[in-house]
């Protein structure tokens, strides 16, 4: 398999190699020591599937006290898969990296633990996977509306679909305001750790 780093630490584009021929294909979408050897050496607690439609968007999705390291797939369909740094502390926190994960293509995106994630679907019907380092806790969860201008992550979907909750979901800034962060784009200069260009980090 073939591992790209993304420029976000934590968050790596997996390509497993595929074995196709006129019956079809076979790929191996996990394997302990070979996938550790590459940096997803964290152990996977629960997996979950969900099927979704054209033009639905789920995320941007995180929990607090109980972060996930998320291994995810398409096996049908195909969607665009986003994964935010909202780690206090990190030099790229604020950014996000974006990729296609298709049936097709069979790339996977390793997501560490402390990252937020969403996926807006682009064909008729998407199967998602995902292998997951801790296990679900709905009084934990936290999101982050999919369209926060501050993010302006560049998804290529327009007026998607989405849950009541993802709607609902707090501002970059709120989410900043509660770990201590500032936006130097919306804020006056402070007396702050220097994170990157856009964040200033209060103690």
């Amino acid at each position: 398999m073939e591992v790209t780093a993304t420029g976000i630490e934590g968050v790596l584009l997996i390509k497993p190699k595929v074995w196709g021929d006129e019956r079809g294909y076979f790929v191996e979408t996990w394997q302990r020591q070979r996938y550790a050897a590459e940096g997803v050496a964290l152990p996977f607690v629960q997996d979950n599937h969900s099927m979704s439609r054209r033009g639905c968007l789920r995320g941007l999705h995180f929990q607090k006290k109980h972060p996930q390291g998320k291994l995810v797939m398409v096996s049908l369909g195909q969607v665009f898969d986003v994964a935010v740094d909202i780690r206090p502390g990190s030099p790229t926190f604020g950014q996000w990296y974006g990729t296609v994960l298709s049936a097709a293509n069979q790339h996977q995106l390793w997501i560490a633990p402390g990252l937020a994630h969403g996926f807006a679907v682009l064909s008729d019907v998407a199967h998602f996977h995902y292998k997951c380092t801790d296990y679900y806790h709905p009084e934990d969860e936290g999101c982050i509306r999919w369209d926060d201008p501050d993010l302006a992550v560049d998804w290529p979907v327009a007026g998607p679909h989405c849950s009541d909750k993802d709607r609902q979901g707090m501002s970059f800034r709120e989410y900043c305001a509660g770990c201590g962060i500032v936006c130097k784009i919306c804020s006056t200069p402070c007396n702050g750790v220097y994170l990157n260009e856009k964040f200033f980090w209060y103690k």
